[in-house]
């Protein structure tokens, strides 16, 4: 079993930044691929960007590749998202979530744990 703890959304104005950290629990988090998501109001909830167990690929959705940046750091079981040049199209529930698998990660039926999601508004 994974806990899922996602910080760092807030408000910003449109060409800012944040960084959003997902703390996972237990002793196993090196061995998840992990992946950030997110949903709008109104809208499906969408694949941003994923990392593969040892980090060594990472996968971007075509809406945000340039401007975020997926990161993981194992010893402290966190993934993170940089998220620069916002645009309020942004605006959106994010949530990490892990899996088992290291293929198929943007898929969202790929993964078995979700966290409760962080809010990021940004503002035109």
């Amino acid at each position: 079993q994974v806990q899922l703890v996602e910080s760092g959304g807030g408000l910003v104005q449109a060409g800012g930044s944040l960084r959003l950290s997902c703390a996972a629990s237990g002793r196993t988090f090196s061995s998840y691929a992990m992946g950030w998501f997110r949903q709008a109001p109104g809208k499906e909830r969408e694949f941003v960007s994923a990392i593969s167990w040892r980090g060594s690929r990472l996968y971007y959705a075509d809406s945000v590749k340039g401007r975020f940046t997926i990161s993981r750091d194992n010893a402290k079981n966190t993934v993170y998202l940089q998220m620069n040049s916002l645009k309020p199209e942004d605006t959106a529930v994010y949530y990490c979530a892990a899996t088992y698998s290291d293929s198929g990660l943007i898929a969202r039926g790929s993964y078995n744990y979700w966290g409760q999601g962080t809010q990021v508004t940004v503002s035109s």
